[in-house]
Formats: C-alpha cells, sequence, structure tokens
C-alpha cells in the first residue's frame, strides 16, 4: 500500500511524454501526470465557446492549444482525469492533437517550458504501480500487451493485465501464510506443539502447494516462446536450398539465391507469424569442411546458433547421389538437438523404390522450394513442433517473466526447506523462518514487497508514454 509520504513524492514532478508512436497520423496524444497537470493545461488552453468554463471530470473538452504568447498552435481535444481516479492515479490529463510529428512535438516543448517534466521510459505505468492501482504484475502485462504480435502472446498477456494471474500468485501466497499461521503457534504458545498428525498434514499441505508452484515455474518455457518467439535455424550443407527456403517461408526475396556453394557467409533473421506464434526463423551458412576464413567464420556461427535454437531444418539436397551417406555423418555431428529433416528439390529426383526407402528410411520430409510440393506439410510439422514443446495452456495461467520464474522456483526452494524441518521435527522456528522468505519472494511477484532495484530493471525496459 502507498504511504502519504509516498504519495506526496510522487506528485511531487508533473510529467509529460508524447503517448502515441512517432510519425504522421490523424491523431496525436500527449500526457500530464502530476499535481500541477490542470492548471498547466489552463495555461495553455483556449475554449473554441466562450461560455464554457472550468474543466469537469472525463468530460472532453474543444479549443485550441496556445504558447507563451497565445499563438494558437493547434486544434486540441483534452480532458481532465482527477486524482485517484486515472490511470497513474495522480491528477491526469490527455490531450488529443492532429498527429504531425511537428505539432506535437510543439505542443510538448511548451509544457515542458511552463513546468512540467519529461517522462521516463514506463513512468506512468510505474505511478500506477506505486499509486496502488494495479501491482506489478499488472504493470508488466502492460508492456506485454502493447508487444504483442501475435495472438498467443495477445491472449497471456490480456490474462496477466486483467489480474487472473496475479489472483493466482495471490492464493498461493495466502495458502501459504495460512500453514506459517500454524507454524508460528507452536512458537507462540508451546503447549500448543504441533503433534505428528498435524505434521503430516502439514506437509501434505506444502506438498500441494509446491506442485502448483511448480507447474507454474514449469510453464516459463511456454511462457518464454510466447513471449521471445520460437526460434528455428535452417541448417545443413552448402546448396542445399536453405536460402530458397527462408525467402519461400517469409513470401520474399530476402536471401540471395544462387547455384554457388557458399553464398550465404553470415546469418539472416527474420520474425513470421505461424500457427498463432512468433517464429524466428534464421538462415544459416552451409556447413562444409573447407571454405576460405569468411566461410568459416559464417559457419562457426552457424552452429552457434543451432545451438541456441528451439529447433533446427536440416536441408538436405536429395539430387546429390551420397545424401543419405552425408545425413548419417551429419546426424551424427550436428544434430544433437531437436530437429526436422527435409529434402529439398524433390521435383528433380526420379522416386523410384530405392530413393522412396532412403527418404523413409531416414525420415526426411520431401519438398520442393520451386515448385511449392509439400510445403504446407512442412509448415504444418512446424506448428506441431511448436505445438509439442508448450505446456498447457487453456488456464491462461502462463509465466513469461524471468523474474517471476527466479521467484517461483525459490520459493519451492524453500518449500522444499520447511517440508524437510517439519517431517525431521526440528526447531518450528527455522521452519516458520523458510516459509515466511517464501511468501516474500511470491510477494515480490506482485509487488507487495519490492525495491527501487527491481522496480528500475523493470520500467527501464518499457518506452518513453507508457
Amino acid at each position: 500500500m502507498t504511504t502519504a509520504s509516498q504519495k506526496s513524492s510522487m506528485n511531487e514532478d508533473t510529467i509529460v511524454a508524447i503517448i502515441t508512436p512517432p510519425g504522421e497520423g490523424g491523431i496525436a496524444a500527449i500526457r500530464l501526470a502530476g499535481r500541477r497537470s490542470l492548471s498547466l493545461l489552463k495555461m495553455h488552453f483556449r475554449a473554441i465557446r466562450k461560455d464554457e468554463s472550468g474543466f469537469k471530470p472525463f468530460l472532453m473538452r474543444y479549443g485550441f492549444f496556445v504558447d507563451d504568447n497565445f499563438q494558437k498552435i493547434d486544434e486540441i481535444l483534452a480532458v481532465y482525469m482527477p486524482e485517484e481516479r486515472s490511470y497513474t492515479g495522480l491528477e491526469q490529463i490527455e490531450i488529443f492533437s492532429h498527429g504531425g510529428s511537428l505539432v506535437v512535438k510543439k505542443i510538448q516543448e511548451i509544457l515542458l517550458k511552463s513546468g512540467a517534466r519529461a517522462a521516463e521510459p514506463g513512468e506512468f505505468t510505474k505511478l500506477a504501480f506505486l499509486s496502488g492501482r494495479i501491482d506489478l504484475s499488472k504493470a508488466e502485462a502492460v508492456a506485454e500487451i502493447i508487444e504483442a504480435n501475435t495472438q498467443k502472446s495477445y491472449d497471456v498477456a490480456r490474462e496477466h493485465l486483467i489480474g487472473n494471474y496475479s489472483e493466482h500468485i495471490e492464493k498461493l501466497r495466502t495458502e501459504l501464510i495460512e500453514i506459517l499461521a500454524e507454524v508460528e503457534a507452536s512458537i507462540d504458545f508451546p503447549e500448543e506443539e504441533i503433534d505428528p498428525e498435524e505434521t503430516s498434514q502439514l506437509v501434505k499441505r506444502l506438498d500441494n502447494l509446491a506442485k502448483s508452484i511448480k507447474e507454474l515455474a514449469d510453464s516459463y518455457s511456454g511462457g518464454r516462446i510466447i513471449s521471445e518467439g520460437f526460434k528455428i535455424a535452417i541448417a545443413g550443407r552448402p546448396n542445399a536450398g536453405k536460402s530458397s527456403l527462408f525467402n519461400l517461408m517469409l513470401k520474399q526475396e530476402r536471401a540471395l539465391v544462387t547455384p554457388t556453394p557458399g553464398t550465404t557467409r553470415d546469418y539472416l533473421s527474420e520474425w513470421i507469424e505461424l500457427g498463432g506464434y512468433a517464429v524466428n526463423i534464421i538462415d544459416t551458412a552451409g556447413l562444409r569442411s573447407g571454405g576460405g576464413v569468411i566461410e568459416k567464420a559464417g559457419q562457426s556461427s552457424a552452429k552457434k546458433i543451432m545451438s541456441q535454437s528451439d529447433l533446427i531444418v536440416w536441408m538436405v539436397d536429395l539430387t546429390q547421389k551420397k545424401w543419405a551417406e552425408n545425413l548419417s555423418e551429419d546426424l551424427n555431428q550436428n544434430l544433437n538437438r531437436n530437429s526436422i529433416i527435409i529434402g529439398n528439390k524433390i521435383d528433380k529426383v526420379s522416386l523410384d523404390e530405392k530413393t522412396k526407402k532412403l527418404i523413409s528410411n531416414h525420415n526426411v520430409l520431401p519438398l520442393s522450394c520451386l515448385t511449392g510440393q509439400g510445403v504446407d506439410s512442412f509448415k504444418s510439422l512446424l506448428v506441431n513442433a511448436i505445438a509439442e514443446s508448450m505446456p498447457d495452456l487453456t488456464s491462461g495461467l502462463v509465466v513469461t517473466s524471468a523474474r517471476h520464474r527466479q521467484k517461483l522456483k525459490s520459493a519451492l526452494a524453500e518449500i522444499e526447506q520447511a517440508k524437510s524441518k517439519l517431517a525431521e521435527s526440528q526447531s518450528p522456528e527455522l521452519t516458520a523462518l523458510d516459509l515466511r522468505l517464501a511468501a516474500g519472494e511470491l510477494a515480490e511477484i506482485t509487488g507487495r514487497i519490492y525495491n527501487e532495484d527491481i522496480l528500475g530493471q523493470i520500467f527501464s525496459k518499457f518506452c518513453i508514454g507508457k
């Protein structure tokens, strides 16, 4: 909860920022927050209708924004939001001007000259957290929902923003505190020492709690993919058609394609949406022995990218006579991770029984980057591979933040220690300490407990105006 002194400190400055993206558009928006927001607006607002006076909460006013010399800068709409009833929890103004990049900057500059301070990255949302309007996980969700670029990432961010995720964390913390209270009762009232049957029940409750926390922490494997994207490396020997597949997936000629082996010396990386997931697809340099210094550097980079990818798409040129022998060698050297093997140039190959058997035995998906044959099957295979790597997302309770996962794992470790101490009938003071630490870790997720360093790390990732 925000104290009176904290609120006074928050309200000391009046901050301003353009809250719409840079560039030209129909409308641009400027936000003011702080104790002088309304007075700064009144200094520079001139109503169109002279009989209108004053600003009523949430009533849009139409007029001109003027500079210090009363020169009209632009026609605007402005709305006033009183303290405790705005997004930030402070007195707040939002101004809507025409969307020219110059005019909106002029309005901001005039407000800065009149006494406002430029908002820092994420400062509006930080104020919303500090004023108690939202908890910390919801504040982080603001950035998630703005940055969401696929249906899956939007769905999870929405669940975080509306509070289902926070409520679940708080439910876990409440259960933990209830168990802690029973343990502490034996400290305050030694005559009420926990008997073996009660101990068994407490351990069972902690087991169930630990299971729920572990399931939530484990959801980060899928949550990371939702928030950061699924990373696919297209790899293989030179001239197998990697760049052609890359262009085909992007539906544009992004990579240079030539019949000369070793054309790709460095990697190319682009984002696409596939099955509702954000996919980072990377075209890597061909892997072979030999080559010049630059090509070898590209091959080293390719191996590093492959080691960091969620999936490797290994391409084979089916027109090469020894492709099956080479593939067996490549499987041992390069494909020790989750991978799909595809055989390119199927349109140029005679599909006799021997070739069909080789393709089947090596679990190769045949396709043609030239004709598009087999590409739809390949995309379906990719979507299935991504879906298989995801946890059950039906509940919407998914961890997308590395900070949250670390806090959950720390809480889990403390609970496991408390269980051991309970089972061994160790001092209840030591058990209570572990449980208090676990509760504190959960409280740091929603911001019941926080420090300025944590807030700085979180809100520094926001853009100006959030």
